[in-house]
């Protein structure tokens, strides 16, 4: 069998998983299972380790090598469990070289790793200085790719393991950033998604010091045929002039952002160690759909952080409202070990579950009334599969016919069942593929 990835985690996690799978196949490994784990929660972990014991137990001929964020975090407890033949940091997950290493390993037989040193290959995270642009083709479909622009983060929130992870912030050069997606737009690929760990931090550490919204313009700017640009997850107060001026006056650049805000109150922000306010939030949803009305935001929240008290979390549930969010992702606290957070007074587990399910309670709701605000509008729809595709909001849509994966059609929205748009075509039933983002 062909090298498989079985995938944790953010999207930043499922680009390098492209490049684990070709490097891995070219360094001659067959048989294996590459789990690529997130450390964002203790269920993740968690769900990464039943995975590895699931997979072992099915498939007993298979090598299974564990890499990603957990993995570097926590290598010594993956090494020891006996499921596993090897172990590699997120850095070496990267490398050409580390797959040759571990397919000569395997090669050799039985008894490789019999010790949980001679398994784990894991760097000091913290030391990498650089980050390797790697060339993959699309990986969310035939349609929509995802470029890695930047790694790591310099911020230390106290709830937070991922700098542990993926080290210091790191950025690839502007100018391989224009190469990869301008390849991607000869490849037909119609949307281009940027991404990385702490994106609005982009290019801190280059030359000249390049903003986020100096990338995005380059990119518009030299690469006309690229239909639409899309932005992962954003840091609101360290969104640069620029990247709001293009938000404004460039129609291929999506407007859908998500936000990272994790709560309405100014205490827990700060015992958080966020760096904006709740004023600032709101102040910064105010002024981005001001220069863009069709704007749409989506949110991570978390419920539940400690010493959180009710009325500490209404003032979270009130922020869906004050600041328009259309799609929350609400995760519950999580204590991670080795962080500030892991050592403050906890809220009851029964309270943060409860408070989980009203973030999300209220998120549906929010999500409900701009689907019920769709109907009847008119919307560029790239097509992902035959019968579905997205809206310039990154809003799912279920088509009423087939069309090819890649062309983006107008449809009127007819309806939603609470979770996507249900569109059809135009009367005549004509394709009609549209140029850019747009009618």
């Amino acid at each position: 069998m062909p090298v498989e990835v079985v995938t944790f985690g953010c999207r930043l996690n499922a680009y390098e998983s492209e490049v684990i799978r070709r490097e891995a196949e070219a360094a001659g490994l067959r048989d294996t299972v590459v789990i690529n784990t997130c450390a964002v929660t203790a269920e993740a972990v968690r769900q990464a380790r039943q995975a590895i014991r699931k997979i072992a137990r099915e498939r007993p001929a298979v090598k299974i090598v564990v890499t990603g964020c957990a993995a570097q975090i926590e290598p010594d407890a993956f090494a020891a469990m006996t499921e596993v033949d090897r172990v590699l940091g997120n850095n070496d997950k990267m490398q050409a070289a580390r797959w040759a290493d571990t397919a000569t390993a395997f090669a050799r037989g039985p008894g490789i790793g019999a010790a949980a040193q001679e398994k784990a290959v894991v760097n000091d995270i913290m030391a990498v200085r650089e980050i390797a642009p790697h060339l993959i083709d699309g990986i969310e479909s035939k349609a929509r790719a995802v470029v890695q622009v930047q790694n790591g983060c310099d911020h230390r929130c106290t709830f937070c393991v991922i700098p542990y992870g993926r080290g210091n912030s790191r950025s690839v050069p502007m100018g391989e950033v224009v190469a990869q997606v301008r390849r991607l737009a000869a490849n037909g690929y119609r949307e281009v998604v940027l991404t990385g760990v702490d994106l609005t931090s982009y290019g801190a550490e280059l030359p000249g010091a390049p903003k986020l919204g100096t990338l995005v313009k380059q990119i518009l700017r030299h690469i006309p045929e690229l239909a639409r640009l899309r932005l992962s997850s954003i840091d609101c107060v360290e969104a640069d002039r620029d990247l709001l001026d293009a938000l404004a006056s460039e129609a291929r650049l999506m407007p859908h952002l998500h936000l990272s805000l994790q709560s309405g109150d100014d205490l827990i922000l700060k015992r958080m160690k966020r760096r904006h306010s709740r004023a600032e939030a709101v102040a910064f949803c105010e002024a981005a759909r001001w220069l863009r009305p069709d704007l749409a935001f989506g949110a991570d929240m978390i419920a539940g952080f400690p010493t959180e008290t009710d009325a500490m979390f209404a003032r979270s549930l009130d922020l869906i409202d004050e600041c328009g969010i259309t799609y929350l992702h609400a995760f519950p606290f999580s204590p991670r070990r080795g962080t500030s957070a892991a050592r403050m007074p906890q809220v009851a587990r029964e309270t943060v579950r409860e408070r989980a399910r009203l973030l999300r309670r209220k998120g549906a709701a929010a999500l409900g009334q701009y689907l019920d605000s769709e109907v009847g509008n008119r919307r560029a729809v790239l097509v992902e599969s035959e019968g579905r595709g997205r809206t310039e909001r990154f809003t799912q849509v279920a088509l009423d016919t087939a069309v090819e994966p890649g062309t983006i059609v107008g449809v009127t929205i007819a309806g939603h069942d609470g979770r996507q748009l249900f569109g059809t075509r135009s009367p005549d039933g004509a394709a009609r593929p549209l140029v850019g983002g747009g009618f």
